[in-house]
């Protein structure tokens, strides 16, 4: 039977004494998004062109490659991103994100993982492009699964202009101040090597 926004999954249980926490309230997730590495600029522009995908945001790199481009098909600020895999692979999957309502499902999704033994990967957080609070963790798969609160703002305009992010500014890493981690430049599925 399946269970309907806050109605618990299960009770956390305190392994120090194996007696039940509470009830553990998991996060409402509303849609999927996915993102992948790949050639970027290659991708984008399929989707642009031949699916009719809008770019609102990138990432130029100083040479003037393109590393990453968040598209919209709708009026979310991004239905799905291609971002440059450093270790030259293509065809692998980054991560696939489930958004949720609020910023507190993250904050549960996090106390959750830590109960149950999930390796958080980074966050919570918020990210500088695009402004989506998130959480990275790793399913047993060895995929990578971000929880994020993408609510931030909406692309109403037809007119809405690219926004570049430039070398410089994306060594800043994320909005508060957290760096990106290198293995988000590297980890994707199928393993390399």
């Amino acid at each position: 039977m399946a269970r309907g926004r806050g109605e618990p999954r299960s009770s956390v249980v305190d392994d120090r004494h194996r007696q039940p926490v509470g009830p553990v309230d998991e996060p409402y997730l509303r849609r999927a998004d996915a993102a992948l590495a790949a050639d970027v600029l290659a991708n984008a522009e399929f989707q642009e062109h031949l699916l009719g995908a809008r770019p609102t945001e990138q990432i130029q790199l100083d040479s003037g490659r393109i590393a990453a481009r968040w598209l919209t098909f709708s009026n979310k600020s991004y239905d799905v991103v291609y971002t440059e895999d450093r270790t030259g692979s293509t065809g692998r999957l980054h991560h696939i994100a489930f958004a949720t309502d609020t910023r507190e499902d993250i904050l549960r999704a996090a106390d959750l993982a830590i109960d149950t033994g999930v390796f958080i990967e980074t966050g919570p957080h918020k990210h500088a492009i695009q402004q989506t609070f998130f959480l990275y963790v790793y399913e047993p798969g060895g995929n990578r699964i971000e929880l994020c609160n993408p609510l931030t703002r909406l692309v109403l305009a037809p007119d809405w202009p690219l926004i570049t992010w430039t070398e410089e500014e994306r060594k800043k890493g994320q909005a508060w101040g957290l760096r990106t981690i290198e293995s988000f430049h590297t980890h994707g599925t199928p393993p390399v090597g």
